[in-house]
This record gives C-alpha cells, structure tokens and sequence, in this order.
C-alpha cells in the first residue's frame, strides 16, 4: 500500500474514534452511565454547557440533576459533522438535536453545535475543550408514545436511563411475543 493511500486510512481511523468518542458523550448523558459519559473527556477539560462551566466530572453531576429533575427520557442527536485533525489535536464541529420527553408530559428540542478540541493522549481521542452553541429551542404537541398499549414494557423495558435499558443486553434478545396486526 503506498503512503498516500496508508495516511488517509490513519486519518479514517482517526476519524472514527473521534466519532465514537462524542457518541460517548450523548449515550453516557442519555442513559446516565457516568464511566461512558466521563470516558469522552480528559480529566484536565472544561466544558461550557448551558450556564455551566467547568470540568467533565462536575458537568455530569450536573447535567445528570437536570435531566432528572427535568425529563422522563433525553435523546442528544449528532448530526453533520466536521473534523480539522493536526497530529495529535482535532478541531471538530458537530451539529446536535436534543430532544426530551419531559416530566410534565409536554416535548422539548433544541437544536446547535458543539464545537470541540480534542486531543489523541496514549493512543486515545478524547474532549479536553467543549463550547456548546445553542441555536433553536421549540415544544411540539404531546401525543402518546405509538404501540405503547400493545408492548409488553414489563418485558421489553421501552427505555431505561441506566444498565437496565435493553441497549445493554448481551447477546441482545427479543422477549417481545409474536403479534401479526393484520391477523
């Protein structure tokens, strides 16, 4: 394989765990797993969140309070994305759509950017800088959530914001029963 070819397979590479590391971020907040959330951030990072700044770990406590004062269940989307790589930092641009049920029934999105530097330690990408850019918020209509009266939620634990959500389950399983609507 030629240079050329062989660098741009490293800067996929590194593309990738860049990626996955801001996914880190939204699974850890969503599902309030706080090893997953703080493993997207170097421990020296500073973050500016909403009317939050500080390190990673008092950004969790926090955002976890919120989110669980606030909202029965929390999506943070990532949408388009852009990475700057030079050696061993990264300049990335990620558009977000956050989207919640809250406890109150009603529906919140919000829409921005997190614009963040992070830098390749021991191998690893993570967060060490993170300006959160909010740029839309809105509520949409409650309706209830679809087939709700037709799952076994017992068994198939909709949602969870812990280890419990079926995410979790290895191997992944179904304990869903057959059910034909047409039939």
């Amino acid at each position: 394989m030629d240079a050329e070819r062989l660098a741009r397979l490293e800067r996929l590479v590194d593309r990738q765990d860049i990626s996955d590391c801001l996914t880190r971020f939204s699974r850890g907040v969503d599902r309030f797993d706080r090893d997953v959330f703080l493993s997207a951030f170097h421990p020296d990072a500073t973050v500016a969140a909403g009317d939050f700044v500080g390190n990673p770990t008092d950004l969790y406590d926090w955002a976890h309070s919120l989110h669980e004062q606030g909202q029965i269940a929390t999506q943070h989307l990532l949408l388009n994305h852009t990475c700057d790589i030079d050696g061993r930092v990264a300049h990335t641009e990620t558009y977000y759509l956050f989207a919640a049920r809250n406890r109150d029934e009603s529906n919140w999105l919000a829409g921005g950017r997190y614009l963040d530097r992070l830098e390749r330690r021991a191998g690893e990408w993570r967060i060490v800088l993170r300006t959160n850019v909010i740029e839309w918020s809105g509520s949409l209509p409650t309706m209830p959530i679809p087939f709700a009266d037709v799952l076994d939620i017992a068994a198939n634990g909709l949602s969870a914001r812990d280890n419990t959500d079926p995410s979790y389950t290895r191997p992944l399983s179904n304990h869903r029963r057959a059910h034909n609507p047409l039939a």
